[in-house]
Formats: structure tokens, sequence, C-alpha cells
């Protein structure tokens, strides 16, 4: 029966279940119902995994390099939701201790399946939302990596926390302005329109953007944050009419 399936009741004994039974395999090291959860076919399921070994790991810190030891082991698996499983745990772990956890995005960032790539993205993005020094610093060593799909993860994984403190990503931003692979950029684009909308954010971008020596690029960002404020109009700080307005005046 799926996660979702269940009654509230019985949702919440499962997790607790979960929660049990990692902690009491970890300690033993004998990791049956782990690799069970982690390669769970239900998503919430692994969710539930993840999350767990995350709350297990600040709860008890005797077990925290039982924990790290336990998911370095798991990030070796051939199966690919079992990588992306222990990459979404130690993303947990790096909302608040990034150090001890990072290598497993260096690992992840190379994975030879797209899910466990796309958990680093997911990662960095709610790593970086609350913990934001580490991750930007470590993301930054990317930002010129011969790989264009991690060049382009990352753009993308920085997004979140641009979307509130804008101020914080716009560097990492803008040394990927020459970037000529055209997915990066369209991505480069893209998080541009997502930042520029709320309260606050579009005069920041727009400071920002009159430094960055790409006028080209710069045009079809600022043409994306105008497009944004059509298509989050229900969200968006400005009107689309008073976003072009704005741009009119302060875009040099």
């Amino acid at each position: 029966m799926a996660f979702y399936d269940l009654t509230k009741t019985q949702r919440l004994n499962l997790v607790e279940e979960i929660r049990t039974n990692i902690q009491q395999e970890v300690e033993t090291k004998i990791l049956s119902l782990v690799i069970q959860y982690f390669s769970s076919e239900d998503t919430y399921i692994r969710k539930s995994a993840y999350l767990s070994c995350g709350r297990i790991y600040f709860a008890n810190d005797f077990l925290k390099p039982k924990i790290i030891f336990t998911l370095n082991i798991l990030l070796q698996y051939d199966d690919f939701k079992i990588r992306q499983t222990a990459i979404n745990a130690a993303g947990e772990i790096g909302k608040i201790d990034f150090e001890i956890v990072k290598s497993f995005f260096d690992e992840g960032l190379l994975d030879k399946h797209h899910s466990p790539r796309n958990a680093v993205i997911g990662c960095i993005k709610k790593m970086g939302e609350v913990n934001p020094t580490p991750v930007l610093n470590w993301a930054r060593q990317y930002l010129h990596h011969p790989d264009k799909e991690i060049r382009r993860e990352i753009c993308h994984g920085i997004e979140l926390r641009g979307r509130k403190y804008p101020q914080d990503i716009l560097p990492l931003l803008e040394e990927l302005q020459f970037d000529k692979t055209a997915r990066v950029r369209n991505t480069l684009v893209h998080v541009i329109g997502q930042i520029a909308y709320k309260k606050g954010c579009l005069a920041t971008v727009i400071s920002s953007l009159n430094k960055w020596e790409n006028k080209v690029l710069v045009k079809d960002a600022l043409a994306e944050i105008i497009d944004v404020h059509f298509r989050y109009r229900n969200f968006s700080a400005l009107t689309q009419e008073q976003a072009k307005q704005y741009i009119d005046i302060h875009y040099i």
C-alpha cells in the first residue's frame, strides 16, 4: 500500500517506525531495512527515510559519525534511488553542518544517473536557503567546470536563495554571463527572471545588471524579467507595466 493510501494516523506511525528502524540499523550497521526504505519505489517512503536521517543526526551526537558512515556506504550502491536518497539525507544535514557532507555533492554532481544529480540541485536549493555562505562558496568552484551540465545544475541550484536575497547569488551568476553553451545561458536567463519579481528584488537585480559586460545576454534577461512579471502576475510585487517602467528608468 502506497504511503498516501494510508490514513493520517497510519502515516504518522509509519514515519516513526521508519525513524526507529533506521536508528537501530545505523547503530548495528545492519542495513536491510535502510536499504529497503532508500530504494523504495514510493517517493514518500524515501523522503521519510532521508528526513529521518537528518533528525537522527541532530538529535544524537554520538550517532553523527555513524550516520555519515552509513550514508557514504549507501552512496556507493548500484541502485540510483539509494544514491539519490543518500544525497537527500546529506542535504538535510547540510542545512546546518555543510562541511561534513559537502563530499556527497561533489560526488553526486558526477553521478552517471540524472536522479542523484537532480538530488544535488534540490539539496543546493534547500541548503542554500538556510545556510548560504558555505553552500554558495562551494557552488562557486563549479561555475567554470568543463562539464556544461554541471555549470547549468549549479546555476539552477542557487536560484532559491536568490528569490529572497538576489544580492547573494548575483555575483555568481555574473561569472556565467559569457558562457557559450545554450543550456547554461538559457538557465542563467531563467534564473535572473526568477529572482527579480518579489518585493524589493527588481532594484537589486537591475543595479547588478547595469554592471554586466554582456549586453546581449542582459537584453534577453530583461525581456525574461518583464515576461515573468506577467506570468507570475498574481505573485509579483509589481505589475508588468510597472516593471517595464522601472527598467526603462533605471537600466542604463
